[in-house]
């Protein structure tokens, strides 16, 4: 497995060994061991979760103020652009984000340790995501960090400026970070 340290080194971006002929390809998604090999960390994941979306639906910036979750996030079918926000205020990257491309040609994975919220916008016509995470989901404790937030100046690949992500309310009631809970 090859690591490579994101714009913000907390947060690792993954390339799995992938085995591939006439047939198709095989890979390990997950193995504990080559995982903690590669990144020094050892990470007890808990829950896995699977979604589908269609093109520019933006999900995020979620994250549990309570319960933080690590997520190891990956795409089988489709790309998204994902995003992870530093909310740590001792940390020298807090409000800063990071993206990085991630489709299910190459395979390729995203770590995002706790105390960062997340979110993505669907490039494709349908994309499947599936994250591990290290906690299990609070909703009571789940916070929203506004996507658009103009402090975060986050450049949303969304083609024309004129097209609006498709959002949930809960996403378009996000909290801009001057008024965000964070992590100390």
């Amino acid at each position: 497995m090859k690591v490579e340290c994101a714009s913000i080194p907390d947060v690792l971006v993954l390339e799995p060994e992938v085995f591939g002929d006439a047939r198709g390809f095989f890979y390990e998604s997950y193995n504990r061991k080559t995982f903690a090999q590669a990144t020094g960390l050892n990470v007890d994941f808990v829950q896995d979760n699977h979604s589908r979306s269609s093109k520019n639906v933006l999900r995020g910036l979620h994250y549990q103020i309570r319960q933080p979750q690590g997520k190891l996030v990956r795409v089988t079918a489709g790309e998204i652009w994902d995003v992870a926000v530093d909310l740590r205020r001792a940390s020298p990257s807090f409000g800063r984000w990071t993206a990085t491309m991630l489709d299910g040609a190459s395979h390729r994975m995203l770590w995002i340790p706790p105390g960062f919220a997340h979110g993505f916008v669907v490039l494709s016509e349908q994309a499947e995501v599936l994250y591990k995470s290290t906690d299990y989901y609070a909703p009571e404790h789940e916070r929203t960090l506004l996507w658009n937030d103009a402090a975060l100046a986050i450049p949303w690949p969304l083609g024309d400026p004129a097209v609006q992500p498709t959002l949930t309310d809960k996403d378009r009631r996000g909290k801009p970070l001057a008024e965000a809970e964070t992590y100390p």
